[in-house]
């Protein structure tokens, strides 16, 4: 059996859940019963067959709706491995401290461009970290302090999923020294980037080798499933850049969070509208079973 879910950022009405059943029966899935998760918000559809037909026949009909569809069994995930920037804070750090040295513009293009995947990420960094050599080590404190927030959902996502025995790991191609706070602020287990190379207190234009890039996200993944001796269909992946691709692909819920048209493509979920919390009502869990991140 499968679970289509319906998660909608403005409200869901009774008549968008039958409608959202109707399509699926005429889509040949076969639909039986269909439940509240929470009452106008979220709603989860059963059917038997074909779950490509399901998501074709339900994304993109319902206003301002996310559609997560996944095999029933297992959809409660006991392992998260998620990405940093974009996902679950709002920025780019590098942009972000690029703006600190007066060249935000000049390498958020290059920035935009590796995201997307039109170039190597491993040295797109090095390229965009050189144009970095002799910034104020100071420059990184500031730009954690006064630029980087936290994506919406994302403490009631990792302090959920913690709660109920999952492991969570953030794992970034950006730097330690934005995501070792990011990860203790929101409730990670451990955070996993790159190191930035500071001689005098000030960046010396380098990264420290090997790379944290695509290779390292899905190895965390495969490697933390197989020593908590999990299936990966127990496993949940979210991202939004090119260097997310391979984990998305590996886990059995790999999900694209407002991310870039190359891994919304072959993402198995997108979430467009709603915040991260919408990866809580895609493994079933209502608001009241939700947790704060924990200490």
């Amino acid at each position: 059996m499968f679970t289509a879910t319906l998660i909608a950022a403005d409200g869901l009405a009774e008549g968008d859940v039958s409608t959202a059943a109707d399509r699926l029966a005429r889509a040949g899935c076969a639909p039986s019963a269909h439940r509240w998760i929470d009452r106008g918000v979220a709603a989860d559809i059963a059917f038997a067959v074909d779950p490509a037909a399901a998501r074709g026949a339900l994304e993109g009909v319902f206003a301002r709706t996310d559609v997560v569809v996944q095999p029933t069994e297992g959809r409660e995930k006991a392992l998260l491995v998620a990405d940093m920037d974009s996902t679950m804070i709002t920025v780019e750090c590098i942009d972000e401290l690029a703006d600190y040295a007066g060249i935000k513009a000049q390498v958020a293009e290059v920035t935009e461009r590796a995201m997307r995947g039109e170039l190597d990420f491993e040295g797109a960094l090095d390229a965009r970290v050189a144009l970095l050599a002799g910034l104020d080590e100071g420059a990184i404190d500031r730009c954690l302090a006064e630029r980087v927030r936290i994506m919406p959902g994302a403490h009631a996502l990792v302090g959920t999923m913690r709660s109920r025995g999952a492991t969570a790991i953030l794992v970034s191609g950006g730097f330690t020294r934005f995501a070792e706070p990011v990860a203790r602020t929101i409730g990670f287990d451990r955070a996993i980037a790159n190191v930035l190379s500071i001689a005098d207190g000030r960046l010396t234009g380098q990264v420290a080798r090997p790379i944290v890039g695509a290779a390292t996200k899905e190895e965390t993944l495969r490697a933390t499933a197989a020593a908590r001796g999990l299936p990966l269909a127990r496993t949940l992946a979210v991202g939004d850049g090119a260097n997310d691709l391979p984990m998305v692909r590996a886990a059995g819920l790999g999900v694209a969070y407002r991310a870039k048209p190359v891994v919304a493509a072959a993402a198995a979920a997108r979430i467009e509208h709603g915040d991260l919390t919408a990866l809580l009502y895609a493994q079933g869990i209502a608001r009241a079973d939700w947790s704060p991140s924990p200490g």
